[in-house]
């Protein structure tokens, strides 16, 4: 499950595309989909939601929403995931039990340790590198940060930001279960080739 996270992301995809890039980034090997829709209204983020599931579900992929426990219920996805300044972990676990698998963001090792103890399911440490995905960017963390939260905790943790084909070696090595892009896939002339030079990148690095 935890080997390519495609992050299906409204800021890199217009909104008519991202459902088509999501079904090429499964093609590829994408193992996990994160929908993620900040300036989306409820409605068209439940909507999509839906459409999401309904593609993934009979491949076994889980959809994971980002931020929005209240969608991710609505919709009967899979997850959510939370970044620092949402909704706590404990209040997420209390409303959704064992429902809902739930990611956390992480970019210390003491965050990544209060997550595990708190009862998240993954972590996503970053930025690992540089990356103009994201607004708000938090300190990279280099392979030694990565290295360092993947030390800390027992639970699997998908790197994030920046992240290549050609960085992955590195990245696996570091102790990571697996990555989560956005860039990488949504904006390649090929997105369904791009998921799969990560994934035979990912896929030869654990052997």
């Amino acid at each position: 499950m935890w080997r390519l996270c495609f992050i299906a992301d409204s800021e890199a995809l217009p909104q008519k595309d991202i459902i088509q890039v999501m079904e090429k980034a499964v093609r590829g090997g994408a193992t996990l989909v994160q929908l993620r829709g900040k300036k989306w209204s409820d409605r068209e983020f439940f909507s999509l939601a839906l459409e999401a599931r309904e593609i993934l579900k009979p491949k076994k992929i889980p959809l994971i929403i980002n931020d929005r426990i209240d969608i991710a219920m609505a919709a009967e996805a899979q997850g959510v995931h939370l970044g620092q300044k949402d909704l706590p972990l404990k209040v997420a676990r209390k409303l959704a039990g064992d429902r809902l698998i739930i990611g956390i963001s992480v970019n210390t090792v003491k965050e990544a340790k209060e997550a595990e103890s708190e009862g998240a399911n993954y972590l996503g440490a970053g930025p690992v590198f540089w990356t103009g995905s994201k607004e708000d960017l938090r300190p990279t963390l280099g392979l030694e940060g990565l290295k360092a939260i993947c030390q800390a905790v027992t639970l699997p943790v998908l790197a994030i930001g920046g992240i290549t084909a050609a960085s992955i070696p590195e990245i696996m090595a570091s102790g990571a279960a697996g990555v989560a892009v956005i860039s990488a896939i949504a904006r390649a002339d090929d997105p369904e080739q791009a998921a799969r030079s990560l994934r035979e990148a990912i896929d030869l690095s654990i052997r």
